[in-house]
């Protein structure tokens, strides 16, 4: 019986989302109990991997996030190769109005957070509200079941990967800091041994992922986020092999039950624990989580919801099929779920203890709310769909 339950637990598409809450609110018990202390000592301590002196010495905290992210965000990279070949976002047409959403949805959020810390130090965590959670937010929707059209999560899938896709360039361009030129050209070998087994159709998966971990190590070392790397060794995996076969599905398929169900609780739990010790709704109104929060639960909305109106009212695009704006306002809610990738990017903007603390603070109000009203509507909807299956089509 228990294994039954634990088999169909797992099968269900909202379990990721689940588990992910479930870190999250471990991590918050912890970070408030007499624990914390251990929690703390525990992620701030020292894990060296050296030879002959030479190696990585970082704090435990930043072997989670900028280690077992890089495969979160490898992950994302065969999901986009994948995508962009054979998927979602091969067709430009139906990449038209997610992707136009996906804009406003990282536009908005930004401009809502600098609004209330232009001139201010934590301007940096501008880009915080702007991510999407695809775990959380595809969890949530499944928990509306068949009640929501299938094109939904095709809307919301494709949106989510766009923004994910719109993070990795923000990243790129704006979170490398004192780069040293020396070890980013010696990242180039690695990757060109990746680009000739992408060229000739590689069967084998280890020795791609033998130079993409060195091609981490050397990216790390010259100050640009070591994600990266694992974007870029997932686009050098081959889509098909000289027999046929795709290594990328292959890798793909193996590879998502250990981040979804393993590494990203991991980061949840390591990043989610917000200090609620003199927290009072005067700090929650501080700048910086007040920013985070609204341009989650706000910037999203508008951005989202407003950008996608204006595109099917202006005749440039259409509804999902079987879907209307009461939808689409849940889905906007929905990306307003920031989460994992707004906790790893306010890493990326702060190092200051009390300031991440206020950056948790943020993303897990703003998200909880922005999940709440995403899945309020969506029920709403539901019910209200056979009066609305009378209405004219868009």
């Amino acid at each position: 019986m228990l294994l039954r339950a634990i088999d169909k637990f797992f099968s269900h598409e909202a379990s990721g989302g689940i588990l992910l809450m479930a870190a999250a609110v471990a991590a918050m018990i912890v970070a408030n109990s007499s624990l914390a202390v251990y929690y703390q000592d525990v992620l701030g301590s020292i894990v060296s991997v050296q030879v002959n002196g030479e190696g990585l010495e970082k704090p435990l905290i930043l072997w989670i996030n900028d280690g077992l992210m890089a495969i979160f965000f490898f992950l994302i990279g065969l999901e986009l190769k994948r995508e962009l070949m054979e998927g979602k976002l091969k067709n430009p047409r139906d990449v038209v109005l997610p992707g136009v959403a996906a804009i406003g949805g990282m536009a908005l959020p930004a401009l809502v957070f600098a609004y209330f810390n232009w001139g201010l130090p934590s301007i940096d965590g501008w880009a915080i509200p702007a991510a999407t959670d695809i775990a959380f937010a595809l969890g949530i929707l499944a928990l509306v079941g068949n009640r929501a059209p299938v094109s939904l999560k095709v809307f919301l899938l494709t949106l989510a990967i766009l923004d994910d896709l719109g993070a990795i360039i923000i990243i790129a361009l704006f979170y490398t800091a004192n780069l040293k030129v020396d070890y980013l050209l010696l990242a180039l070998l690695p990757l060109a041994g990746l680009i000739w087994l992408n060229l000739k159709g590689a069967h084998r998966i280890a020795p791609a992922i033998l130079l993409g971990t060195i091609m981490w190590y050397f990216v790390l070392k010259s100050g640009v986020h070591a994600t990266l790397a694992g974007v870029v060794t997932a686009f050098c995996i081959p889509l098909k092999d000289k027999w046929g076969k795709s290594p990328l599905h292959s890798l793909e398929h193996a590879l998502a039950p250990y981040v979804l169900y393993l590494i990203i609780p991991i980061f949840a739990f390591a990043n989610a624990g917000v200090v609620l010790q003199g927290m009072t709704l005067d700090s929650l109104m501080q700048p910086l989580p007040l920013g985070i929060a609204l341009g989650l639960l706000i910037g999203k909305q508008v951005g989202v919801f407003g950008l996608t109106v204006l595109m099917v009212k202006t005749g440039l695009a259409r509804l999902p099929a079987g879907a209307n704006y009461l939808h689409i306002y849940g889905i906007a809610c929905l990306a307003g779920v920031g989460f994992t990738m707004s906790l790893f990017i306010g890493g990326l903007s702060f190092s200051d203890a009390a300031m991440m603390n206020q950056v948790r603070a943020g993303v897990l109000s703003g998200s909880i709310v922005s999940g709440l009203l995403g899945y309020s509507a969506l029920m709403l909807a539901a019910r209200l769909e056979p009066r609305n299956a009378m209405a004219p089509a868009q």
